[in-house]
């Protein structure tokens, strides 16, 4: 059996890209009322927090929603620069932390050119730099034994052709943060071997999507390497993927490199408003990562119970190996049946004997646990 996909809706060109299947589609594939689907594969947390419901009553935005948002995004930055202690003129606003990523493509990555990825990490550094016409140029990561660190040697030795290393820490989809002072030597390497060549150092774009799990952030980095530009999320942590809002952080010069890229108004009022506030109130995103920090573990106990294998992780999801690429789709196949949507892998892919698994709410783990239980049976 080959593995099952769940991301069967294409977005158009690049023909090759699909996008994750909406809960109906799943619903229809499956025989099963919509309600019943619940997202394991997003890395999203089930509820937006309670400061988020009040300001949706309230109903008290940043400015009539009949007008746009204020172009520069004011108070929001004001807001992103005191939560992650940065001069305002190093934020840049996007449309989720996806919108950086595709601004980093267009200002940084040439049709022709080259942009390097350590693999696995998130996909769509790959479908971004293959949007620019560029080639991708993939170092594989240390094994899992080594915690799929990425081999410093290899992308240094990479980078010298390259326009921007896309770096993503702590790592989606292996659920682990690099190695201590990894990052940070491989920073001071490229930058040596740059100046040693005549060169502008590439772009080095480090996401930190998952850094408040881990309560670490390179962002001080960036006062010695203007060539770094970190970028951040309000969809993790905060809870409020929805909302669509995430941060480029940066020395100002390249941030203003970045910002003729950016469209005007990609945010909402609505978002602008309610993660400025979630900013400036970070009590509800605390107690969101100790939720998730203790349900992980309970989830990652009870899936090793039933006999799975489940890697170590410091983020809000779990990376589950199995024998083979087709026991892998065999345990999705169950999931998929009860209505629990699994992140799967592609034929090819370091990661197709495994299942990425989001850590959800308690109620909604125990389902899995039960449908885990399920699959590890009928693998017996």
């Amino acid at each position: 059996m080959s593995p099952t996909p769940v991301t069967f809706t294409s977005p158009g060109q690049p023909a090759s890209y699909s996008w994750e299947a909406t809960d109906e589609e799943v619903a229809a594939r499956y025989g099963l009322p919509v309600e019943s689907i619940v997202r394991f594969d997003l890395n999203t947390s089930p509820a937006p927090p309670g400061l988020v419901s009040r300001l949706l009553a309230e109903g008290r935005f940043e400015s009539p929603l009949s007008e746009y948002p204020p172009s520069d995004y004011r108070r929001l930055v004001a807001a992103a620069a005191a939560a992650y202690g940065v001069a305002a003129e190093e934020i840049l606003v996007g449309a989720g932390a996806d919108e950086i990523l595709d601004l980093i493509g267009k200002a940084f990555i040439p049709s022709g050119g080259e942009a390097l990825i350590p693999t696995p990490s998130y996909a769509m550094y790959r479908v971004i730099t293959e949007q620019r016409g560029a080639r991708v140029v993939a170092v594989p990561r240390r094994p899992a034994s080594q915690g799929w660190a990425i081999d410093i040697d290899g992308v240094r030795a990479a980078a010298r052709t390259a326009q921007v290393v896309w770096l993503c820490n702590p790592n989606n989809p292996t659920g682990l943060a690099e190695p201590p002072g990894a990052v940070e030597s491989l920073l001071a390497g490229i930058a040596e071997d740059a100046l040693a060549a005549g060169l502008e150092a590439p772009i080095v774009a480090l996401d930190e999507a998952y850094a408040e799990f881990v309560g670490k952030s390179l962002v001080d980095a960036r006062l010695a390497h203007p060539n770094l530009i970190l970028i951040r999320t309000a969809s993790k942590a905060y809870a409020l993927a929805g909302l669509r809002v995430g941060f480029a952080i940066a020395q100002p010069e390249t941030i203003a490199r970045l910002a003729p890229y950016r469209p005007p108004g990609s945010v909402s009022t609505v978002s602008v408003t309610l993660v400025t506030e979630a900013l400036l109130e970070p009590t509800a995103m605390r107690a969101n990562v100790a939720r998730v920090d203790a349900e992980r573990e309970r989830l990652a106990s009870a899936l090793a119970g039933v006999g799975w294998s489940v890697g170590p992780s410091v983020t809000n999801f779990l990376l589950v190996r199995f024998d083979s690429p087709a026991a892998a789709s065999r345990a999705a196949e169950t999931l998929l049946n009860r209505g629990l949507v699994p992140r799967t892998f592609p034929t090819g892919h370091p990661l197709a004997d495994s299942l990425r698994l989001t850590v959800r709410d308690r109620s909604e783990n125990e389902h899995l646990v039960a449908a885990a239980a399920e699959a590890a049976e009928r693998g017996r």
